[in-house]
């Protein structure tokens, strides 16, 4: 399936890792011209090596989502190196690091970095990248939740709580900007191999027995047969596929809504 992204220009925040690495990587197979913004000090070196894949221009920028004006900067730069953005994903995402069990274990205080990251750190996106969009008539806003934050997952209370919230936030920008041509969606991911996911892992073992715990590898095998229907991890390539099919015109009908790719951990009537 031809997409139509080449030549166009996507802005993937928080590209430098996992899930939001893999979609910088399809938009570059597709001949797009892409800005990865990370926080990671290595950012700038992983759009290099995208960059050597590819004729078209990638470009690496470290930068922190919750600081408006450090990405009111990155603006400014991606417009001067590549120009106008057609694309923008939300890629960052951050746990508390702690097993929210119940949610008293946490303190109020484990609350702010993560809604600042998953939460914030959209809303900044949203506000610096969409207007352009909107004047010029044309472009998409991508950003990637969770099915945490659908079913209320007891895990991580602040997580699932953020990104409950950028589901909803994502809907009022959808109705927002489709009069202007903008198209809005979120993916929900389910179980996927990410820093993040083992950090979840992590988090509990920690809180186990010894005679309870578990390697990742075995905790992860025995979640995904339990919560998924398929019974299998999701790939940060799949997630990929759906963020770039999302993006191109075949979706042009899409906005507002929720997409789970999950292994049919949540299923809506």
């Amino acid at each position: 399936m031809d997409l139509g992204l080449h030549g166009q220009v996507a802005v993937v925040v928080g590209g430098g890792r996992g899930i939001g690495a893999a979609i910088a990587s399809a938009f570059v197979e597709e001949g797009a011209q892409v800005a990865v913004l990370d926080i990671v000090p290595d950012v700038e070196a992983s759009a290099s090596t995208l960059a050597s894949t590819t004729s078209a221009r990638v470009i690496g920028l470290k930068v922190d989502a919750t600081d408006l004006e450090a990405l009111r900067s990155a603006t400014k730069v991606i417009e001067s190196e590549l120009g106008l953005w057609n694309h923008v994903v939300y890629a960052a995402g951050l746990g508390s690091g702690k097993l929210g069990f119940p949610f008293w274990n946490l303190h109020p205080a484990d609350w702010d970095r993560v809604l600042r990251v998953n939460l914030i750190g959209a809303v900044n996106a949203a506000h610096l990248f969409a207007p352009a969009m909107a004047k010029r008539g044309s472009g998409t806003l991508l950003f990637l939740a969770s099915v945490a934050g659908q079913i209320g997952s007891q895990t991580d209370p602040p997580y699932s709580a953020a990104k409950a919230a950028v589901i909803n936030f994502a809907q009022c920008a959808a109705r927002d900007l489709a009069p202007h041509g903008v198209r809005v969606n979120t993916i929900c991911p389910g179980m996927v191999q990410t820093d993040l996911n083992r950090s979840v892992w992590h988090a509990w073992n920690q809180m186990q027995p010894e005679a309870s715990r578990m390697t990742y590898e075995e905790w992860g095998r025995d979640k995904v047969r339990r919560v998924a229907p398929l019974a299998r991890w999701q790939e940060p390539e799949e997630i990929a596929a759906m963020a770039l099919y999302l993006a191109s015109d075949h979706a042009r009908n899409i906005t507002g809504q929720t997409i789970n790719v999950d292994g049919g951990q949540v299923m809506h009537s």
